[in-house]
Order: structure tokens, then C-alpha cells, then sequence
């Protein structure tokens, strides 16, 4: 079965080396409107007959290839192959009249039965009730599972060779006989006979116009859907026809012709018919014996034409065939008998006339059956065991996980159990068996393991000893993890969307900006990138590009990470050029980026940006010249040859080089022949970019094999270069400092960083060089080198405009089969950022795997194992590049953001404000107390799962969305009076309000009937952010899962939680509830929650507090925190007369359930 791949962006685009030319002295093909170029690898005969040569055939990448192959019976013809229309099921029937079913792309045998007694089976054709099954002289329906329905019997001397529905349940039946059978499938019973023409029918095909029935004269007939008239003929071929298809308005067919006392030939043009004006057209030239013929409409009309020996053509029906459109299906010298092509499209069966040796065939003694013997009883239980008749019973040594038997697959893996023991594993795993694995631990995909509280108790930092900030992973979408940490360690890209601002409510540079203050302020607690997500979800542009992925692909594997995050990184680059070469919006929003907003020019240009000269020159020497400006490059390997199997070296930077001013043979519109001709496209760029963006395209198996022969050539190479130098002296160089953590701020690190012992063996699976020197000269254009790491440029090269390029991102694909993969970065973080986190200046490689970060060698960052590590993204930049740029950041939130606004919701009215905004003269200043509380609604359910011992595990939390946020004074004469009640408009499907523990009902969301202040996410976002930025300290109960939702980073000197200070160790939460009744009186959250309450009582229990500190000091709050514990066991934490809210759940959801 071949596979539908869909079309590769690196197609034709090494055409001079794909097709060649026509060697001296060669004629010119008989058609002169074909190509010459089309004739490379094709012999002519002394007929004339173009005879494609098969070692010369190309695979063309993006086509079909195998997928999978199954055997059947031995030495008996496939005569059939069918996809089922309904089910997931490929059938196939036999010369000897059996019938086999394989299920999904695996091929898995789904049921085999026997269908017919002694004739082959003809063809197979699907229903929703059942399967027929035609032969000879008889018609079969059975069940998918072999039951017999119908069995009806020709008329004596039928030899019947097709069939046709024409609906639900009718469908004639033709061959060589003289009529053609209509058949109800309801009453099973023939309902017409039509008379036709000897020799009857042997194909039929059906449009909406007409009936076609081929036969083997030659002849194809047009006849009436309801009549079976004649309508019109076509006389295709002198000989027999072979097949046709009839698509839209073309009819195309495959045939023998007559050449006289030598009999029949295949011809090698196919008949083209128009249906509109009932006449042939120009035949079709193909290079192959056609058989079968299918049209195959997936995005254009195009053929496909199948040899008997295997080889396989693609060709537009009105085009020319193109040789290089050929490939070989592998028949292991077999001819092919039968051929199918799957409702989608995507998929092609072929049945061929030959078996492989099964089971049954090979001798005795390989076919005894051998099953893995079951590992010996611990000789502990065996010590202990109390037998009780037939039954022995022993306690529970302990030694084995709990029902699990571990089976040592190879001894080879074991290697994989010591590998870096000391990184931590992901917690999924922590009972797997390691050796299973070829993948190292620390780049597993990582998962956080929830319990009743939620993440407190989630040891980030046995994941993370640095003080980065790494990224949770459960959020929808969360693949491209490490592209963020990619641009926030870029320093010009940190600077830039920190300084932008804009009006757009779902702007990316905007939520990237948050996003990277919130990993400027970390100190090694992870991050979650959720508002940049929610935007990125709503760009229409990421939709169409295919990625935004359904939860269900991310879990299940289904998704291509590596095609998709170089997809994403195109992407990012373009939007954020876009979004910061805008014009901003008002001052409200105007920051350090609006100064340039009009330019039309972006740090991300100025950055990335390449002016690049594209040339295209048709064969009538019209050359057309382009300019444009590209962010990133792709690389594009040489094609192979196909008769010379083994891979060439090559220098990496030349393949760079190549890619980069890429030359390729295409179609285009040429403006002076006024129609699209073949033309020479070639690329130049006339400027070098600060930091050189390449996806890999590492995509399939051929790419993949090119890289690991590469890396194997640099290996061998390495090896000699140091076989042929001199050993070096054997004096130990003075210790490094070794730091115990990594890199804290105590620690003195040199200017390099951690440093590893790089040895020779460390650089196998390494090609890409860590330094590449890059010139540009009006003689030799583009000029690129691997150049020695450490090593500077002499004042010549500086004077010629050489630079230099240190590697400093790379990218890899995680193959790993259990959890479908993931995506890893591997980063080299600059001096500033360890300035900033850590107060030393030094530059180090560390691996962003989520929220597990940890620093490694710079060889391992170029170590590219494709079995499964697969190269996606290399980023190279300049060296010193970003001093060029202005780092400096400039905070672009304004107090104007906390000024009157108007509401999204149509019926709000003034008479309904449920605040009163701030004056000038009430702006916060730093140390301000503000009350805050908000509320949530869900927009998935957790998912979580019973073990075995009856405990809940959570597998993933449900997804929480912000629904309302309230802000009220803390102090001045309006104390308690809100200024900021805002209800957040969700564009999101909401599948529960939490009314109970909210107050939100549905429609406060909903701008068309709310009457509500509706506000947008980022508006209210930025009001926070405003007051955090000032300095204000924030008091609620349980604030640090409001602050999570929201989406905010808060330091812990500005955070006053009531839910810590009415709390004693060890001992449960106590809800708001619970504590205005004890310490305030306060009858609070009696039927529903409501912020504005929630956030005025906890600045009550905070004063409260204040008075006990300044009454007695710590001794007089224990006590009553002591007497508070003792009454909420006594009243089992209920508050007496009141049955709604009990107070209970305020450990899981302090800020939604407890308050």
C-alpha cells in the first residue's frame, strides 16, 4: 500500500542535477512539443517506442510512497484490491476465489474467509450492510466478518468481469457476454436485463451525465443513465482496452494497439477525450506500459498510470509527462494484477501475482512454538511460602514494582539504565523500566505530577536548579515551549516587545512582552505561557498554517513536531515584523515602540531581515529581477543518484551556501510569452543578517540518512586529525571552581561558563561547525566557511566585510515512540542574562526541556543522534551583533490605563457601575494597600484517573479562565470602595460558570446582552500590571492561584495572603468564609461569591491582623489562632446556621471553591 505524503516545499529545486541533459549526437524525441530534458535514462527502440531504463527511474519527493506491505497465499494472484468505503479496511481477493480484509495503515488482518469456491474474485465492492464479491458466474454478499447474506448464480456460460452502483441498492453487473444484468440488493433479484454489442462489457465507470462501458475491441460507449441507450462512441484504441477513467469532463484511456502478424502492443499514448465536444484530444506521451489507469483529484486533476511491472507515472491529463514524476513499486519481480485508490485520495493498493513462503511452509523445527519463559520465582517467596493443598502463599517480599515483572530485552540497553543518573525523570516514568529507553532522561518529555494541592507540592527545583525560568507544558499548544525561550534569550528580541505596546487586543509581540517580564522576574519557578497562547489561538494566519493543534494530537503523538515547529518559526518571525512595524494606537498605549511604529522598518528586520534578489529567467532569455525581504532560509540537500547508492561527503557550510542562493528549475509566468514556461530561478542575497535563522527540513527518512552519513564522514575525519597530532603534555591544568548548584549567585564561574572535558568520541553525530565566517564579494558573491570556535578575524578579513557566526540555538526533534516525542532547545545564554539572574558574566549551553533546564557541554548541543534527536532549527549569530542595538527597556504601561473606559457590553449603563475609577490625585503609589479577588469559570474539566488503590491521580487540571476582577482601596477616605470591577469577555466556549462559588451567570460574558462592565483580557491585564510595576501590595485570600490564572508574576514582598495568616503548620486552609464569621462577625458568600465582598473582607481580616500583631505580638496570634482551630473542629469548619458553604475545599481552590 502506497502513502500520500502531500507535496514537499523542496520539490524541483534541484532540477539541473534531477534531469541532466541529452548526450551529444542524440535525436531530438518524435513529439516536438516534449521536452529533451524529459528523455534522460530512456533507451528507443528500433520502432521508435521511447523504453523507460528502471535503475534510472526517480522517487519524486512528496509523492506516494510504501507504507506497508502483507502476503498472501503462496504463488496465488491478487485479483482484486478494494478500500472500503465505510470502514477502515482494505480487501483484497484472490485467484482462488478467498477474500482477505487488513485494517488501518498497519495492515493488520481483520478477517480472511472464502468467498467463492473455485473462481478468482473480480472485483469487490463495499456497502454499509456487507461486502460483494463478484466472480465468474456468481455474486456474493457477506458480512465483514465472512457471513453469508445473499449467494445469487448467473445464467449458464456468463463470464462476468464488473460491476457498477449506481445507488444505494442498484447495480448492474457486464462482461463478456452480450447483456448486462441491473440488480436490486434489497429484494436480490435481477430487475433488467440490457442487450448490448458483442463482446459485452468489461469496465464500466459512471458520471452524472452518462454510463461508460469499455470493452475489449478497443471501444468505449457513452449510454443513457436510465435507459442504457447508446448514446456515443469512441474508438480508442485498434487493439483492447486496458482500462479508463472518467473525471469532470475528460475521459482518459489506457489500451493495446493492433501491429498486425506481431499481435498486440501496449501503447504508450493515452487517449484523451473532451465530453463536452465529444472528440479525442492531444494524445498523452507517457514512459511507462500502461495497465491501470485512475484519475486521482486531490488538488488537480492528475493521472496515474500504473505499468504491470510495477512502475507508476503521475501526469496532468492536458500536460506533458514529466520522467521525473516516476516511481517503482516494489513487486520483487512480480507483475501487478489488481489496483485500487482510496476514497481520500491518499492512498494506492496493488495486488501482484506472486507470495511469500508462509508459516506452514518452513520446516518443523523452525516453526515450534517458543514463548518467553517467565523469570524464576524470588527464592525469598519460595523460602516463606505456606502451601494450603495446591495453593502456596508467602508474604510480599517487596523487591519487584507493584505488578510489574521486568524483562531484560537486550543486554545491550542496559548502558541506557546509567545514563546521566543524576538528571531527574519525568514523573510519568518514575516506575518504567529505563533500558527500555534509547532516549536520555533529560530529554523525556517531562510532566508534572498533580496532587490534592494542586502544583505547591511539585518539586520544580528537582528539575531546574538554575535561576532561569523554565515553562509548564499543560496547556494547549505548549509545543512551542522551546521557540519562547529561543526569543527571549535573543537580547534585542527581549528589548523589543518589552518596549511594545499596542491597542490590538490579541497582539503576540504584546503577550510575548508580558510574558518575558514574567521570566525576567523568576527565579527559577516556572512560567506558563497561557494569554500568549489564547492570542496565538485567535491569529487566523496560525489556523490556516495548521498550527494550532486539538488536545487530542498532542497527547496521542499524531502530531509532526518537527515539520511544525519550523513552520511556527517562519511564522513568529513574520507576525512579529509585522506586528512592530505598525502604526500604534493612542497614547493610552503608546510606548518606546511607537516612536518607530511608521517606519516600516522592525528590530525584527533589522535583526533577521535579508534583502534577497530573486531572478527568474525564462528559455526565451526574458530575465525578471525581484527584491524582497526574507527572515529565514531552508536547507535543501543534492539529490541522490539512484544508481549509486552510498551518500557523498559535503561540507556543511557548503550546503548552507547553496541554500542559501538557491538556484532551481521552475514553472513560471513569463510576461514575454505571455504563459508560464520552464525558468531558472536563482536566489542572491546582497546583505548578511545579524542572526542567521535555517530550518533544517529534516523531514524523512532520506534527509535524515544524509545528515547521519555527514556526521560520520566529520567523525572518521576528527579522528584522524587527532591520530596525526602530537599527545599532549600529561600536567593536569589548575581545577576549576566546581559549583555545587548550578550557577547561583554565590558561585564563581570563569568567563566560559561550566566547563566539560570535550573529547574526540564527543563529537560523533556532529557535522554543523559552532563558528562559521560569512563574506559577501561583487566576484564570488557568497562566500561561507567552517572557521575555528574561539578564533578571530585578522584586520584584512575585517576590512573585506567578513563576519564571523557563533551558533547559538539548535533545535531537535525528541523521537521517542512511547510518548510520540517532544521538543527540546538547546540554548547559549549571553553574559547579560547571568548578569542579571546570577551577578556573574560568563556564557553557558544549557537544555530548555519545558521546565526542566539544565547546563551541558557545547559539543552535545551539536550532537545530532537522528535516531532520535532530529535536527529542526539552527539559529547562528553574528558575534557582538547586539551592540549595534539599544537594550535598554522602558516600561510602555502609563497610569492613563487605569482611567475611565468604556465597556464592551451594549446595555451596560452608568446606573449599573459597580465602581468608582481612580482620580489623578488617588494614584498608587509604592506600598499602597489594594484589595483584590477574582473569579474563574472552566473552559475544559480536569482529566483524572481511579488507581488501583482507590486514591483520584490528576493527569491534567482542568483549564481555568478569568472571569472578573475586582480592585478596592486599602486606604484614604474611600477605603473598601472598588476601582476595578471588571467581568473579562471570553471568546473561548466556557463548559462551566462556577456560579456557586463565582457569582458569574451565563451572559455576564456575552457583550450582546451583558450588563456588566465588559472589559478585554489585556485591558485589565495592564492595569495590574501597572499597579505591580508601581509597587502597590495586593491583599486577598488565596492570591497565588488568582495571580496563576491570571496569568501574572508577583513578588512575594507584595502579596498579603489572609489564607498564610490565619494558618498554622500542618494544618488545613481555612476559608474566607470561615474567618469573617470568627474574627469579623461577617456574614459572608451566603447563596453565591462576590469579588467585591471577598476583597473588602480580606482587607478587614488584615487590619484584624495588624491589631493582634500590635496587641501581644506573635504569642497573642498563636493563641488565637490555637482557639480558631479548636472552634472550626468543633463546628467541623461550618458556619453555624447556614447550610450553604461550608468552608470545605479551600486546600484545592482557595481563590474559587473557599472563598
Amino acid at each position: 500500500m502506497m502513502n500520500f505524503d502531500g507535496m514537499d516545499s523542496g520539490i524541483g529545486e534541484y532540477a539541473p542535477t534531477l534531469h541532466g541533459s541529452l548526450e551529444p549526437g542524440m535525436e531530438t524525441s518524435m513529439d516536438p512539443r516534449l521536452n529533451p530534458g524529459l528523455l534522460q535514462g530512456v533507451e528507443l527502440d528500433s520502432d521508435g517506442l521511447p523504453v523507460a531504463v528502471p535503475e534510472s527511474v526517480h522517487m519524486m519527493e512528496g509523492m506516494f510512497s510504501e507504507l506497508h506491505s502483507v502476503h498472501a497465499e503462496v504463488g496465488v494472484p491478487v485479483t482484486a484490491t478494494h478500500f472500503d468505503l465505510q470502514e477502515e479496511l482494505l480487501w483484497m481477493g484472490n485467484h482462488r476465489g478467498h477474500a482477505m480484509s487488513f485494517f488501518g495503515p498497519t495492515m493488520g488482518r481483520y478477517s480472511s474467509f472464502q468467498a467463492h469456491s473455485t473462481d478468482d474474485i473480480r472485483q469487490i465492492q463495499s456497502m454499509e450492510t456487507g461486502v460483494l464479491f463478484l466472480s465468474k458466474s456468481n455474486l456474493k454478499c457477506q458480512t465483514r466478518g465472512g457471513l453469508v447474506m445473499f449467494d445469487y448464480p448467473m445464467e449458464e456460460g456468463a463470464d462476468m468481469h464488473s460491476l457498477l452502483m449506481t445507488d444505494n441498492n442498484t447495480m448492474l453487473m457486464g462482461g463478456l457476454q452480450n447483456y448486462v444484468l441491473e440488480f436490486d440488493l434489497n429484494t436480490v433479484q435481477q430487475t433488467q436485463k440490457f442487450t448490448v454489442e458483442a463482446p459485452g462489457v468489461a469496465i464500466m465507470r459512471q458520471s452524472n451525465r452518462f454510463l461508460f462501458c469499455g470493452n475489449t475491441s478497443g471501444k468505449v460507449s457513452l449510454c443513457d443513465l436510465r435507459t442504457f441507450k447508446l448514446e456515443h462512441e469512441f474508438d480508442a484504441f485498434s487493439g483492447s482496452l486496458s482500462d479508463f477513467d472518467v473525471h469532470g469532463n475528460l475521459l482518459a484511456a489506457c489500451g493495446f494497439s493492433s501491429r498486425g502478424l506481431n499481435g498486440l502492443a501496449c501503447d504508450r499514448f493515452l487517449m484523451v477525450f473532451d465530453l463536452r465536444m465529444m472528440r479525442a484530444v492531444t494524445p498523452l506521451q507517457v514512459h511507462v506500459d500502461p495497465l491501470f489507469l485512475r484519475f486521482i483529484p486531490t488538488y488537480t486533476s492528475r493521472l496515474a498510470i500504473i505499468s504491470q511491472t510495477g512502475q507508476c507515472q503521475f501526469c496532468e491529463p492536458t500536460g506533458l509527462a514529466n520522467l521525473a514524476d516516476i516511481f517503482h513499486v516494489n513487486t520483487v519481480g512480480q507483475l501487478l494484477m489488481s489496483f485500487d485508490v482510496s476514497s481520500s485520495k491518499q492512498a494506492l493498493a496493488f495486488g501482484d501475482s506472486g507470495g511469500e513462503p508462509l508459516l506452514s511452509d518452513w520446516v518443523t523445527t523452525q516453526a515450534t512454538p517458543s514463548p518467553r519463559r517467565a523469570p524464576p520465582v524470588d527464592p525469598e517467596i519460595l523460602r516463606t511460602m505456606k502451601t494450603v493443598g495446591f495453593i502456596g502463599y508467602a508474604p510480599n517480599p517487596r523487591t519487584r514494582p507493584r505488578n510489574q515483572i521486568p524483562y531484560k530485552i537486550k543486554e545491550v540497553e542496559l548502558d541506557y539504565d546509567n545514563y546521566n543518573q543524576g538528571v531527574p525523570e519525568s514523573p510519568s516514568g518514575r516506575d518504567e523500566e529505563p533500558h527500555l529507553y534509547m532516549v536520555p532522561k533529560k530529554y523525556r518529555k517531562v510532566t508534572i505530577k498533580y496532587s490534592k494541592l494542586g502544583l505547591e507540592d511539585f518539586d520544580f527545583k528537582h528539575y531546574n536548579r538554575t535561576l532561569f525560568a523554565g515553562l509548564e507544558p499543560h496547556i494547549p499548544n505548549a509545543y512551542c515551549n522551546c521557540m519562547i525561550q529561543v526569543l527571549y534569550f535573543l537580547e534585542p528580541i527581549r528589548c523589543l516587545v518589552q518596549n511594545h505596546l499596542c491597542q490590538k487586543e490579541f497582539c503576540l509581540a504584546c503577550e510575548l512582552g508580558f510574558l518575558f517580564h514574567m521570566l525576567d522576574l523568576s527565579r527559577g519557578d516556572p512560567c506558563q505561557a497561557s494569554n500568549f497562547l489564547r492570542a496565538f489561538r485567535t491569529i487566523p494566519e496560525a489556523s490556516a498554517l495548521g498550527l494550532i493543534l486539538a488536545d487530542s494530537d498532542e497527547q496521542t503523538g499524531k502530531a509532526r513536531l518537527g515539520r511544525l515547529i519550523q513552520s511556527w518559526n517562519r511564522f513568529i518571525l513574520t507576525q512579529l515584523h509585522q506586528e512592530t512595524q505598525e502604526q500604534e494606537g493612542p497614547q493610552a498605549y503608546r510606548g518606546a515602540s511607537s516612536a518607530q511604529g511608521s517606519s516600516g522598518e522592525s528590530v525584527i528586520g533589522r535583526q533577521f531581515g535579508c534583502e534577497v534578489e530573486n531572478s527568474s529567467l525564462c528559455r526565451c532569455g526574458k530575465e525578471t529581477v525581484r527584491s524582497s525581504l526574507t527572515l529565514l532560509f531552508t536547507m535543501h540537500y543534492p539529490e541522490q543518484s539512484s544508481l549509486d547508492k552510498t551518500i557523498k561527503e559535503y561540507d556543511f557550510a557548503e550546503i548552507l551556501r547553496k541554500s542559501i542562493c538557491l538556484e532551481q528549475s521552475t514553472q513560471a509566468w513569463c510576461e514575454n510569452c505571455e504563459k508560464y514556461q520552464p525558468t531558472v530561478q536563482t536566489r542572491n542575497i546582497r546583505c548578511l543578517p545579524d542572526v542567521l535563522v535555517i530550518n533544517c527540513e529534516v523531514n524523512s527518512v532520506k534527509e535524515a540518512e544524509f545528515w547521519k552519513a555527514q556526521a560520520e564522514y566529520a567523525f572518521i575525519k576528527a579522528k584522524k586529525k587527532e591520530e596525526m597530532e602530537p599527545p599532549k603534555s600529561k600536567e593536569p591544568p589548575p581545577p576549576p571552581p566546581q559549583p555545587t548548584e548550578w550557577c547561583l549567585e554565590e558561585e564563581l564561574v570563569n568567563t566560559e561558563g561550566l566547563t566539560f572535558d570535550t573529547r574526540v568520541e564527543d563529537l560523533r553525530h556532529v557535522w554543523i561547525p559552532l563558528t562559521l565566517k560569512m563574506s559577501i564579494s561583487k566576484s564570488q558573491g557568497l562566500e561561507v566557511t567552517s572557521w575555528p570556535e574561539g578564533e578571530e578575524l585578522s584586520s584584512t578579513e575585517e576590512a573585506e566585510g567578513a563576519s564571523l557566526y557563533d551558533l547559538v540555538v539548535t533545535v531537535p526533534h525528541i523521537l521517542d515512540a512511547r510518548t510520540g516525542g517532544n521538543l527540546v532547545a538547546h540554548i547559549k545564554v549571553g553574559e547579560t542574562y547571568h548578569v542579571r539572574k546570577e551577578g556573574v558574566t560568563h556564557q553557558q549551553w544549557y537544555l530548555f526541556n519545558d521546565f526542566l533546564i539544565e547546563p551541558i557541554d557545547k559539543a552535545e548541543a551539536a550532537q545530532f543522534d537522528v535516531n532520535w534527536k532530529v535536527p529542526a532549527i539552527l539559529y547562528y549569530a553574528k558575534r557582538n551583533y547586539h551592540n549595534k542595538y539599544d537594550l535598554r527597556i522602558k516600561n510602555p504601561i502609563e497610569a492613563s490605563v487605569l482611567l475611565t473606559e468604556a465597556s464592551l457590553a451594549r446595555k451596560q449603563r452608568k446606573s449599573h457601575a459597580t465602581f468608582i475609577p481612580l482620580m489623578v490625585s488617588e494614584m498608587p503609589q509604592a506600598g499602597d494597600l489594594v484589595g483584590l479577588d477574582a473569579e474563574f469559570v472552566t473552559l475544559n474539566q480536569e482529566e483524572a484517573e481511579l488507581r488501583s488503590d482507590g486514591t483520584k491521580s490528576t493527569i491534567k487540571p482542568s483549564q481555568m479562565s478569568v472571569a472578573r476582577i475586582t480592585c478596592v482601596r486599602g486606604q484614604g477616605p474611600n477605603e473598601g470602595v472598588p476601582f476595578i470591577d471588571d467581568y473579562i469577555s471570553t471568546q473561548e466556549q466556557v463548559v462551566d460558570y462556577l456560579t456557586q462559588y463565582s457569582g458569574i451567570k451565563p451572559g455576564d460574558l456575552d457583550a450582546k446582552i451583558s450588563s456588566k462592565h465588559l472589559t478585554t483580557l489585556k485591558s485589565t491585564y495592564l492595569k495590574l500590571r501597572f499597579l505591580i510595576d508601581t509597587g502597590v501590595r495586593f491583599v486577598g485570600h488565596g492570591l497565588q492561584k488568582d495571580f496563576r490564572v491570571i496569568n501574572l508574576l508577583v513578588l512575594k514582598d507584595q502579596v498579603i495572603d489572609t489564607v498564610y495568616l490565619f494558618h498554622m503548620p500542618r494544618k488545613r486552609m481555612i476559608s474566607l468564609r470561615f474567618l469573617a464569621w470568627y474574627f469579623l462577625d461577617l456574614n459572608i458568600q451566603g447563596e453565591t461569591h462576590d469579588s467585591i465582598e471577598d476583597a473588602r473582607t480580606a482587607l478587614a481580616l488584615y487590619r484584624k491582623y495588624l491589631e493582634l500583631c500590635c496587641g501581644g505580638g506573635n504569642d497573642e496570634v498563636r493563641k488565637v489562632l490555637k482557639g480558631l482551630y479548636e472552634k472550626g473542629r468543633k463546628l467541623d469548619w461550618k458556619v453555624p446556621d447556614c447550610d450553604i458553604g461550608d468552608g470545605q475545599g479551600t486546600a484545592v481552590f482557595p481563590s474559587v471553591m473557599g472563598q
